[in-house]
């Protein structure tokens, strides 16, 4: 009987080299990725890969061997060192969204304004996928064969380890900033957020007929004036109650705070004004939807 040890080839055990001011993942043990829509990414690997590779691919990405990490339209590059002392060039590639489908996602996603306020506090509503599936398309990949990835290691398997490592730290960069995963698909985080304002204050102002040339909420009161003509008298402003002055939403939320600066005051390293602004758009985007589900509640 043939000896088949004697025909398997052989290859030296490799060290790889520590990486130089690498990324390390935060994650130290157990998963990684702390969101549903990090861990909604990683799927499409975990459904494929190898787990020994999935294990190594950690490791690597808790070693700070991803080097660095660059998101573009359609395609993550990075540099992963291995045991080689040049490091490793991996890419992955998606395609991104074509600006007509784009046009039809943005649209579904601004006739609901939490969307837009979740996202400016950092976070990615649950059913902002059913604005993808609407359209026929899907914000992630359902499985690996969405995605075209590529490593200039000699490894032969796809994914191999430094893809897997790559990976893992793209999730955590997703866990930090949900727009990456948008500006992947072909938005970036001002094109969106620029777009969904305009159609929100579109849609806004299609619920405010103008009658005899003033523009007003339904039961013909007119609305507040805007902000800059209003700043100087607003601490005395008090006599004018709530039922006389219906909401406004064609103006950004934050715009009081902006308006007033700085507020010199830290809460965990970041000024007030930062801490204050993703509650505003939280708040006014709650009043928003209870406006449009009652129109009259303010009556």
């Amino acid at each position: 009987m043939a000896d088949w040890n004697n025909w398997y080839p052989r290859y030296p055990k490799t060290q790889r080299r520590k990486a130089k001011d690498g990324i390390a993942a935060r994650s130290r043990s157990g998963r990684i990725g702390e969101s549903w829509w990090s861990g909604r990414f990683l799927e499409a690997l975990e459904s494929a890969a190898i787990t020994t590779r999935l294990s190594r691919g950690r490791s690597y990405a808790r070693s700070g061997q991803v080097m660095d990490l660059d998101v573009g339209s359609g395609r993550v590059t990075a540099r992963v060192q291995g045991s080689r002392a040049k490091p490793y060039t991996v890419r992955i590639d998606i395609d991104p969204f074509s600006d007509a489908e784009w046009e039809r996602v943005e649209r579904s996603m601004a006739a609901r304004a939490i969307f837009l306020a979740k996202l400016l506090a950092g976070e990615m509503p649950h059913e902002i996928e059913e604005s993808f599936r609407d359209t026929g398309l899907s914000l992630f990949p359902a499985a690996r064969r969405g995605l075209r990835t590529d490593c200039s290691c000699p490894d032969l398997a796809n994914p191999c380890k430094h893809i897997a490592a790559m990976f893992y730290i793209l999730a955590e960069a997703f866990d930090t900033d949900p727009f990456l995963i948008f500006s992947w698909r072909g938005r970036t985080r001002p094109e969106l957020l620029q777009r969904l304002r305009e159609l929100r204050g579109a849609a806004a102002r299609d619920v405010r007929p103008a009658i005899g040339g003033l523009d007003v909420v339904h039961s013909g009161r007119a609305r507040t004036p805007p902000l800059a003509a209003s700043i100087d008298g607003f601490w005395s402003a008090a006599d004018r109650s709530p039922a006389a002055m219906p909401p406004d939403f064609s103006g950004s939320a934050d715009a009081l705070i902006r308006e007033l600066g700085p507020a010199s005051i830290e809460v965990g390293h970041l000024d007030l004004t930062a801490v204050l602004a993703p509650l505003y758009h939280a708040f006014t985007a709650h009043a928003r939807e209870r406006l449009e589900a009652d129109p009259f509640a303010n009556e």
